[in-house]
């Protein structure tokens, strides 16, 4: 029973279907902050009823990824300077600490795996959103290797409302903010180093975005 069952996964309900359908259309901004949505062009947009957009908007609602409006369906919050600051300040405290303990539990494989992952940063034919998802994968892969998953998860979590910052960010700007710091503190195996360098390079992204939408 047990074997049947790791063979063949529960199907996707049709609200973690539309759930997953408007948070990606959120995520990748095809619904950008500060439209409004109404359930019917939701319901229109995902192939599905009014009754599923509903309960997918309900728990897009506790995540603060949108806001039921009365009479006008809901809104995707746009991005405010107090958003960018509490999530950088929130980013700090947890890649700080990541990058700390990475410093002193990284493997030789794992700092070889981060030192590659800059080195494709700084291919000059990768696309800016080749440049995006790589600087993601790069900050979950301090984070497991910190060996906390509460913080990976965490972070994962927040790096999605990064992603979003990212995206629109390169409509106005092309600069990168890159990791040569960090990875040169992690492979000197410098702990309270490459804690500093990852709180700088995460405060030199927070000024970025300041910068871009903070105005």
């Amino acid at each position: 029973m047990i074997k049947m069952l790791k063979e063949n996964p529960p199907k996707e309900s049709e609200v973690e279907r539309v759930f997953r359908l408007i948070k990606g259309w959120i995520l990748d901004c095809e619904i950008r902050p500060g439209a409004y949505v109404s359930e019917l062009q939701l319901a229109r947009l995902c192939k599905s009823s009014r009754t599923p957009v509903r309960e997918a908007c309900n728990r897009l609602s506790e995540g603060n990824w949108i806001e039921r409006i009365p009479r006008r369906g809901y809104l995707v919050p746009p991005i405010s300077a107090r958003d960018i600051v509490e999530i950088y300040e929130y980013r700090a405290l947890l890649e700080g600490f990541a990058a700390e303990r990475a410093a002193r539990l990284a493997g030789r494989e794992e700092i070889e795996a981060l030192e590659n992952l800059a080195a494709r940063e700084r291919d000059p034919k990768k696309s800016l959103r080749d440049l995006l998802a790589l600087n993601e994968e790069f900050h979950l892969a301090v984070a497991k290797i910190a060996r906390n998953r509460r913080i990976a998860d965490q972070l994962g979590e927040i790096l999605e409302y990064v992603r979003r910052l990212d995206l629109l960010s390169i409509e106005r700007d092309h600069a990168a903010v890159t990791h040569e710091e960090v990875v040169a503190a992690l492979v000197a195996r410098a702990p309270a180093r490459a804690k500093r360098a990852m709180v700088v390079h995460v405060e030199c992204s927070r000024d970025r975005m300041l910068k871009i939408f903070g105005g």
